[in-house]
């Protein structure tokens, strides 16, 4: 939680796509939004259905492991377990509410301990520090150092101190999306008589070989280095961050321009030895590799959507995104919502909340390359099997005869 009144954000567990779905809707609209559901590496808290066979494994190796994050059990069944809040199912709103504030409150005591545990620890270091300023030699004239000025002090550990990782969300309106993200030039997006038109390969863009590059790295589990002719991007798949030496500006426009053959010949992916990875470097240079691909798209992107989207066909979100950490375009969190309750294609999107379609179409490019939507058909949608088309009680006389000479047939 960055501030008072913000949602709670909360991981999910043992739940299938659909449950995790129906759960994000049930938070969204019963809770009014006191939390949202994101990734387990960033979230505050833990949802668990302990009905399930994944939930099951999943709730005896935290209570062996001793897993910090608080945690919300939901179960058809009575249960008691210390340190947990158990609900009772089905699930009712007041109940759901009290546990979010009660993990709220846990939230707020812990951070209040943990200030004052560091000021106890700042305060002793400046007492050391003033005790050792002085300093007496045995029959000589005392001599005494001159005290530097003793500032606050602030306990920081090296994760703490990659703020580019970890700083909020920067979020755009109306009015600097335009300024910030650029066009293509003789093509509007916002014409739907051009919406063929306005689409974007990744592949000719930065994009294509930073998703190349991650995909590498991860699959090998191995650091590696993507070197493009230009500052060198290295890629840490355990850390789930990279670093990068450039200045964002330099990095949004690079990021905008087609990649010809010449320069995308240069493109390659080497391996980072170890001595390489264990090198010290400038920490406020780390990013998280999801919220780095994120706004990359965005900047690809331009207002387009990417071509292997139909833009006839629905589309559907697969997670709430975690947005105390990525670029928030204008009415992100709307086009979240609205997606989050079923599929619908993306002119729709735009006509539903009255918003220009660019907007609608950079969230599609920067959610599509994290992986987050997808086209609506889906096994989900064929596991079961379509209601029985019942008789229309007004059918014809002409019909209900048809009807009964087939049945004597039959």
């Amino acid at each position: 939680m960055d501030k008072k009144g913000s949602p709670l954000t909360v991981a999910l567990q043992g739940m299938d796509a659909r449950s995790s779905k129906m759960m994000a809707m049930y938070l969204h609209g019963p809770c009014k939004g006191e939390a949202v559901v994101i990734s387990d590496g960033y979230a505050d808290a833990l949802i668990l259905d302990a009905d399930s066979m994944s939930g099951q494994a999943f709730l005896k190796t935290f209570l062996a492991e001793g897993v910090e994050k608080p945690l919300i059990l939901i179960s058809l069944h009575e249960t008691h377990i210390e340190n947990v809040i158990c609900i009772k199912k089905p699930v009712k709103t007041d109940d759901m509410l009290m546990a979010l504030s009660q993990i709220k409150s846990r939230l707020t005591q812990r951070k209040q301990h943990e200030d004052r545990v560091s000021k106890a620890a700042i305060e002793e270091y400046r007492v050391e520090s003033e005790e050792n300023f002085v300093t007496t030699k045995p029959n000589t004239v005392e001599v005494i150092e001159e005290k530097p000025v003793l500032k606050s002090y602030v306990i920081r550990t090296d994760e703490q101190l990659k703020t580019s990782k970890h700083q909020a969300a920067m979020q755009l309106n109306e009015k600097a999306f335009g300024a910030f993200i650029g066009n293509v030039p003789g093509l509007d997006v916002n014409d739907p008589r051009q919406f063929a038109k306005a689409n974007y390969n990744a592949k000719h863009y930065f994009q294509g070989y930073v998703e190349s590059a991650f995909n590498v790295s991860r699959t090998k589990g191995q650091a590696r280095q993507l070197n493009s002719g230009w500052n060198p991007l290295l890629i840490f798949p355990e850390a789930n961050e990279i670093w990068i030496d450039v200045d964002e500006n330099q990095l949004r426009a690079f990021a905008g321009l087609l990649i010809n053959s010449t320069l995308g010949a240069s493109m390659s992916v080497t391996p980072l030895s170890q001595e390489l990875v264990d090198q010290e470097r400038i920490l406020e240079k780390y990013q998280s590799m999801d919220a780095f691909l994120w706004k990359v798209a965005c900047w690809a992107s331009k207002g387009r959507y990417p071509h292997q989207l139909d833009i006839r066909q629905p589309i559907y979100l697969k997670h709430w995104p975690n947005f105390t950490r990525l670029l928030v375009t204008p009415h992100a969190l709307r086009i979240s919502a609205l997606m989050i309750k079923g599929p619908r294609t993306l002119p729709n999107i735009a006509e539903v909340l009255n918003i220009k379609p660019q907007y609608v179409f950079i969230f599609a490019s920067a959610a599509y390359a994290l992986g987050l939507i997808g086209h609506a058909k889906r096994d989900a949608d064929v596991l079961f099997q379509p209601p029985e088309i019942k008789p229309n009680k007004n059918q014809s006389i002409l019909g209900r005869i048809i009807s009964t000479l087939l049945g004597k047939k039959a």
